[in-house]
């Protein structure tokens, strides 16, 4: 009959966080060696595409990394991808210039009813 294998921490249960995979040792013993969960990679806000240039790491691992390893040195670095950010530039300069264009037509519209309505008060001031 084969051997059976216990588990070797406190928790008794079969869970997510309790998984083992059983290991033949040296001396030809079965012994259960603790899985931990598998990582996965960070994630772009927006799109929901994985950050290139981010380490795969589990939750509490990040405090023990340097901040190069967690980021990619640009706006929003490690928390949107690169084509999110264009696209957030990209939509920020095209309202700037949305805004400068109303402005600029609302200013050529008053100054065209400032010219008509001169010319209506002079032709009454004539007739």
């Amino acid at each position: 009959m084969a051997q059976r294998v216990t588990f070797r921490r406190r928790n008794p249960y079969n869970t997510r966080s309790n998984k083992i995979k059983v290991v033949k040792t040296p001396g030809g013993i079965l012994r259960a060696q603790h899985v931990k969960k598998l990582a996965t990679r960070p994630k772009c806000g927006d799109c929901g595409v994985a950050l290139p240039g981010v380490a795969t790491l589990r939750p509490r691992q990040y405090a023990s990394i340097s901040k190069t390893q967690k980021t990619v040195s640009r706006a929003y670095g490690g928390s949107r991808c690169g084509n999110c950010v264009k696209e957030r530039v990209t939509r920020a300069f095209l309202i700037e210039e949305q805004k400068i264009v109303k402005k600029v037509v609302k200013e050529q519209t008053e100054a065209a009813q400032k010219e008509a309505s001169k010319k209506s008060k002079k032709g009454g001031k004539k007739n």
